[in-house]
């Protein structure tokens, strides 16, 4: 079954209503933001600001850690700002 079927087949009210396939929706793209959010925090934060990973950060790099992910937030809330005000 993907993503998008209902979870009983073989009945026939088994088909999702537009605001149940609308939350599954908004379900998944949030879980896909979240997704792409750790793996940038994962891949650029962490390559820029760990320079020696051990036990422990070290108070510069959870300062850049910190940084970074506020930065990355900053940024997706003004391209989000931008798409979603752009004239269709």
């Amino acid at each position: 079954m993907d993503s998008f079927s209902s979870p009983s087949s073989g009945s026939s009210s088994s088909t999702f209503s537009t605001e149940e396939f609308m939350d599954q929706l908004k379900t998944q793209l949030a879980q896909a933001y979240a997704e792409e959010f750790l793996e940038t925090v994962r891949g650029k934060c962490f390559e820029k600001c760990i320079t020696k990973p051990g036990s422990s950060l070290s108070s510069s790099e959870s300062s850049c850690i910190s940084r970074c992910v506020e930065r990355y937030i900053e940024a997706t809330g003004i391209i989000s700002r931008a798409l979603f005000s752009a004239p269709h």
